[in-house]
Protein backbone atom coordinates (compact mmCIF):
# COMPACT_ATOMS: atom_id res chain seq x y z
CA UNK A 1 0.00 0.00 0.00
CA UNK A 2 1.46 3.04 -0.73
CA UNK A 3 1.78 6.08 1.45
CA UNK A 4 0.97 10.04 0.25
CA UNK A 5 3.56 12.11 2.18
CA UNK A 6 3.49 16.01 2.35
CA UNK A 7 6.20 18.20 1.89
CA UNK A 8 8.87 17.68 4.97
CA UNK A 9 7.74 14.07 5.45
CA UNK A 10 9.88 11.20 5.77
CA UNK A 11 9.58 7.39 5.84
CA UNK A 12 12.00 4.45 5.93
CA UNK A 13 12.77 2.71 2.25
CA UNK A 14 12.31 -1.20 2.91
CA UNK A 15 13.15 -1.83 -0.39
CA UNK A 16 16.73 -2.37 -1.17
CA UNK A 17 16.20 -2.10 -4.84
CA UNK A 18 13.50 0.56 -6.35
CA UNK A 19 12.65 3.12 -8.97
CA UNK A 20 11.78 6.40 -8.53
CA UNK A 21 9.46 7.70 -11.37
CA UNK A 22 8.75 11.74 -11.63
CA UNK A 23 6.01 12.74 -14.04
CA UNK A 24 4.79 15.98 -14.94
CA UNK A 25 2.40 18.05 -17.33
CA UNK A 26 3.07 21.36 -18.79
CA UNK A 27 0.56 23.92 -19.64
CA UNK A 28 0.39 24.96 -22.91
CA UNK A 29 2.69 27.57 -23.13
CA UNK A 30 2.70 30.70 -24.85
CA UNK A 31 6.65 30.79 -25.13
CA UNK A 32 6.39 28.99 -28.71
CA UNK A 33 8.46 26.11 -27.64
CA UNK A 34 8.56 22.62 -25.99
CA UNK A 35 9.16 21.84 -22.68
CA UNK A 36 12.03 19.28 -22.21
CA UNK A 37 11.82 18.57 -18.52
CA UNK A 38 15.23 16.19 -16.92
CA UNK A 39 15.51 14.59 -13.99
CA UNK A 40 18.82 14.37 -12.15
CA UNK A 41 20.51 12.33 -8.93
CA UNK A 42 23.11 13.69 -7.03
CA UNK A 43 24.96 10.80 -4.63
CA UNK A 44 26.55 12.69 -2.26
CA UNK A 45 29.23 11.63 0.82
CA UNK A 46 28.57 13.34 4.50
CA UNK A 47 29.35 16.57 3.26
CA UNK A 48 26.27 16.86 1.00
CA UNK A 49 29.04 16.99 -1.64
CA UNK A 50 29.26 14.93 -5.20
CA UNK A 51 31.51 11.71 -4.53
CA UNK A 52 32.82 12.16 -7.73
CA UNK A 53 31.72 13.26 -11.49
CA UNK A 54 30.58 10.06 -12.34
CA UNK A 55 28.30 9.85 -9.57
CA UNK A 56 26.14 12.84 -10.73
CA UNK A 57 23.54 10.89 -13.00
CA UNK A 58 21.37 12.58 -15.82
CA UNK A 59 20.76 12.36 -19.27
CA UNK A 60 24.27 12.81 -20.56
CA UNK A 61 25.81 10.06 -17.92
CA UNK A 62 22.96 6.90 -17.32
CA UNK A 63 24.15 5.62 -14.89
CA UNK A 64 26.56 5.17 -11.39
CA UNK A 65 29.70 3.65 -11.24
CA UNK A 66 28.75 -0.33 -9.93
CA UNK A 67 25.26 0.88 -11.79
CA UNK A 68 23.83 1.32 -8.30
CA UNK A 69 21.47 4.54 -9.90
CA UNK A 70 20.70 4.19 -13.39
CA UNK A 71 18.68 6.61 -15.58
CA UNK A 72 16.92 4.85 -17.91
CA UNK A 73 16.45 8.31 -20.37
CA UNK A 74 15.91 11.69 -21.32
CA UNK A 75 11.96 12.14 -22.33
CA UNK A 76 12.67 15.30 -24.64
CA UNK A 77 8.33 16.12 -24.56
CA UNK A 78 6.95 14.42 -21.03
CA UNK A 79 3.27 14.28 -22.34
CA UNK A 80 2.84 10.26 -21.71
CA UNK A 81 0.90 8.68 -19.04
CA UNK A 82 2.27 7.40 -15.51
CA UNK A 83 6.37 8.68 -15.18
CA UNK A 84 8.14 10.53 -17.37
CA UNK A 85 11.60 10.04 -16.45
CA UNK A 86 12.86 6.66 -14.34
CA UNK A 87 16.21 6.28 -12.02
CA UNK A 88 16.36 2.51 -10.53
CA UNK A 89 18.13 2.65 -7.25
CA UNK A 90 19.86 -0.89 -5.96
CA UNK A 91 21.18 0.22 -2.60
CA UNK A 92 22.81 -3.07 -2.20
CA UNK A 93 25.48 -1.89 -4.95
CA UNK A 94 25.94 2.04 -3.58
CA UNK A 95 29.12 3.18 -3.21
CA UNK A 96 30.13 2.91 1.03
CA UNK A 97 31.05 6.40 0.94
CA UNK A 98 27.41 7.73 -0.06
CA UNK A 99 25.02 8.91 2.50
CA UNK A 100 22.60 10.85 -0.03
CA UNK A 101 20.93 10.58 -3.33
CA UNK A 102 19.29 13.94 -4.39
CA UNK A 103 16.51 13.82 -7.09
CA UNK A 104 16.01 17.03 -8.94
CA UNK A 105 13.82 18.04 -12.02
CA UNK A 106 15.34 20.80 -14.34
CA UNK A 107 13.63 22.77 -17.26
CA UNK A 108 16.20 22.83 -19.93
CA UNK A 109 17.07 25.94 -21.49
CA UNK A 110 14.48 27.65 -19.23
CA UNK A 111 15.60 31.13 -19.68
CA UNK A 112 16.11 30.89 -23.72
CA UNK A 113 12.59 29.29 -24.03
CA UNK A 114 11.04 32.02 -21.12
CA UNK A 115 9.57 28.78 -19.26
CA UNK A 116 9.17 28.11 -15.13
CA UNK A 117 7.39 25.51 -12.56
CA UNK A 118 4.76 27.71 -12.81
CA UNK A 119 4.12 26.11 -16.02
CA UNK A 120 4.40 23.02 -15.18
CA UNK A 121 1.67 21.00 -13.12
CA UNK A 122 0.84 17.54 -11.89
CA UNK A 123 4.23 16.72 -10.78
CA UNK A 124 5.26 13.92 -8.64
CA UNK A 125 8.32 11.42 -7.62
CA UNK A 126 6.78 8.11 -6.23
CA UNK A 127 9.32 5.00 -5.25
CA UNK A 128 7.72 1.66 -6.50
CA UNK A 129 9.28 -1.95 -5.76
CA UNK A 130 11.43 -2.87 -9.01
CA UNK A 131 10.21 -6.44 -9.16
CA UNK A 132 6.59 -6.15 -8.36
CA UNK A 133 5.76 -2.65 -9.17
CA UNK A 134 4.53 -2.00 -5.58
CA UNK A 135 4.16 1.48 -4.94
CA UNK A 136 5.89 1.92 -1.84
CA UNK A 137 5.61 5.78 -1.46
CA UNK A 138 4.64 9.00 -3.12
CA UNK A 139 4.88 12.93 -3.06
CA UNK A 140 2.60 15.39 -5.15
CA UNK A 141 4.10 19.24 -5.68
CA UNK A 142 1.35 21.21 -4.76
CA UNK A 143 2.69 24.77 -4.74
CA UNK A 144 3.22 27.46 -7.57
CA UNK A 145 6.68 27.61 -8.64
CA UNK A 146 6.20 30.83 -10.88
CA UNK A 147 9.72 31.78 -11.06
CA UNK A 148 11.42 28.73 -10.13
CA UNK A 149 13.40 26.56 -13.26
CA UNK A 150 14.54 23.71 -11.04
CA UNK A 151 13.09 21.68 -7.89
CA UNK A 152 14.79 19.32 -5.24
CA UNK A 153 11.97 16.99 -5.48
CA UNK A 154 13.09 14.58 -2.71
CA UNK A 155 15.82 12.73 -1.30
CA UNK A 156 17.18 9.47 -0.16
CA UNK A 157 19.25 9.50 2.38
CA UNK A 158 21.12 7.60 5.10
CA UNK A 159 20.74 7.53 8.99
CA UNK A 160 21.70 5.32 11.40
CA UNK A 161 22.43 3.19 8.56
CA UNK A 162 19.13 2.86 7.25
CA UNK A 163 17.81 4.54 3.81
CA UNK A 164 14.97 6.57 4.06
CA UNK A 165 13.21 9.47 1.90
CA UNK A 166 11.94 13.18 2.45
CA UNK A 167 10.08 14.96 0.42
CA UNK A 168 11.50 18.02 0.12
CA UNK A 169 9.52 20.02 -2.66
CA UNK A 170 11.91 23.36 -2.38
CA UNK A 171 12.13 25.00 -6.05
CA UNK A 172 15.31 27.20 -7.23
CA UNK A 173 15.92 29.96 -10.56
CA UNK A 174 18.56 28.31 -11.91
CA UNK A 175 19.25 24.71 -13.79
CA UNK A 176 21.78 21.85 -13.62
CA UNK A 177 25.16 23.96 -13.65
CA UNK A 178 23.63 25.99 -10.71
CA UNK A 179 23.15 21.78 -9.02
CA UNK A 180 26.40 21.55 -10.00
CA UNK A 181 27.50 24.23 -8.29
CA UNK A 182 25.97 23.72 -4.55
CA UNK A 183 27.12 19.99 -5.00
CA UNK A 184 30.68 20.16 -6.02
Amino acid sequence: MSINLIKGQRESLRAPKFTVGLGWDANSSDTGSAFDLDASAFILGENRKLLSDRHFVFYNNLQSPNESVMHTGDNLVGDAEGDDEQIIVDLSKIDPGASEICVVITIHDAAARNQNFGQVRNSFIRIFNTDTNEELLKYELEEDFSIETAVEFGRIYKKNGEWKFEAVGIGMKGGLQDYLDKFN
